[in-house]
């Protein structure tokens, strides 16, 4: 499973002696340490072996726990041994240990070939242009390619075509001097000098209106801009992975989008599948967003069994933005630490109505009990 998150994983039998700046974790079990002798002295190990954190899974602990010590140099992760098991159990072990070393959460076949070929692209610097559904990661796959590619050190600068006026956008791609337009009181560089040396990611390039998508052509080509007031073309060195929701194809028949400029990003097309398709996916998307939208400090609430088959079973026809919804009502309504199928609340259209099944003694106000109204 980690692997899938295109990770790399070493296996050792023992205590290892020669991993040193090849692990960034050290993971241990909480058996491991005992034998040990306690966590002074697994540390004193570790330190030589100079890891980013040591994480350590307790398989039989008497409750559900993921704490930080040490800064976040220490992780534990405590699972009763019922728990161990688990698709929710395995996949809350697999996002503590990737935590921060991965952007994409991947556990199905069909993801794990997306990354795959996406890790390939990354290392050929060459335009990319992203299509999928709303909500299905195209942005998150962008940040992917930039971050596995030579130029993963420099900037990575997104902005979104559709968010922008039109009168406004030029000026924000290519940059502007003092007094250029009415109310240009300070110069700008714009995006593209912004991203030198990085990647520009442009969001919903469909929306970019037509008159300007020459000028982006121009840019593309001669990998010059002219910011505006400025007489003089200025160098860059972008890498452009532009996304889409659309079928450009048939917005090229449209006259909706330039056929030039569509071959010039469709240099590398990829594409991203709606959350339907890739169903082993659900469940490590929903832990990864309970630990984003969790309170600071808070522990991830546990999962009961039932409410992540009503997760794994829904269409989710609003991809990862639907199921984000349905995570943060589930975070306001689960008691005790715990999130059942109750708490899964999925899309109607309608606004949320109270269900009786909520309203028991735990979640009362006041402490009023049934029938004391």
């Amino acid at each position: 499973m980690i692997r899938r998150r295109g990770i790399e994983v070493l296996l050792v039998d023992g205590w290892p002696t020669d991993t040193a700046e090849k692990s960034p974790i050290l993971v241990m079990s909480g058996a491991a340490e005992a034998a040990m002798g306690g966590t002074q002295k697994l540390l004193e190990r570790a330190r030589a072996l100079r890891p980013m954190r040591v994480a350590v899974i307790d398989e039989a602990a008497e409750a559900f726990s993921i704490r930080e010590e040490l800064e976040g140099k220490l992780q534990r992760l405590s699972l009763r041994a019922e728990e161990a098991r688990t698709p929710f159990g395995q996949a809350i072990a697999v996002d503590t240990l990737c935590f921060g070393l991965s952007a994409m959460i991947s556990a199905d076949e069909a993801s794990r070939q997306l990354m795959g070929v996406a890790d390939r692209v990354a290392r050929a610097d060459v335009t990319v242009l992203i299509n999928g559904p709303t909500g299905t990661g195209k942005e998150v796959l962008a940040r992917f390619i930039h971050a596995r590619s030579p130029r993963a050190e420099k900037p990575f600068v997104a902005i979104n075509c559709a968010a922008i006026p039109e009168n406004m956008l030029e000026a924000m791609m290519f940059g502007h001097e003092k007094g250029a337009f009415t109310g240009a009181s300070v110069a700008n560089i714009g995006i593209f000098r912004a991203a030198d040396g990085g990647t520009l990611l442009l969001d919903e390039i469909s929306e970019m209106p037509i008159g300007l998508q020459s000028k982006l052509l121009r840019v593309l080509q001669e990998r010059r801009v002219t910011p505006l007031g400025v007489q003089k073309e200025i160098p860059v060195d972008v890498r452009v992975i532009a996304t889409t929701n659309r079928d450009m194809v048939a917005e090229v028949r449209r006259n909706s989008f330039r056929e030039d400029l569509f071959y010039r990003l469709n240099v590398f097309p990829l594409e991203t599948l709606p959350l339907c398709g890739r169903p082993h996916d659900i469940l490590p998307l929903a832990v990864g967003l309970l630990r984003r939208h969790a309170e600071a400090g808070a522990t991830i609430p546990w999962m009961t069994p039932e409410a992540a088959r009503v997760l794994e079973c829904h269409d989710w026809p609003g991809n990862v933005r639907e199921l984000e919804n349905v995570i943060q009502r589930a975070l306001v309504l689960h008691v005790d630490g715990c999130i059942t199928a109750a708490d899964i609340v999925l899309d109607t259209g309608r606004s949320l109505q109270m269900r009786p099944a909520w309203l028991d003694q735990r979640t009362m106000p006041f402490g009023l009990k049934e029938g004391a109204a």
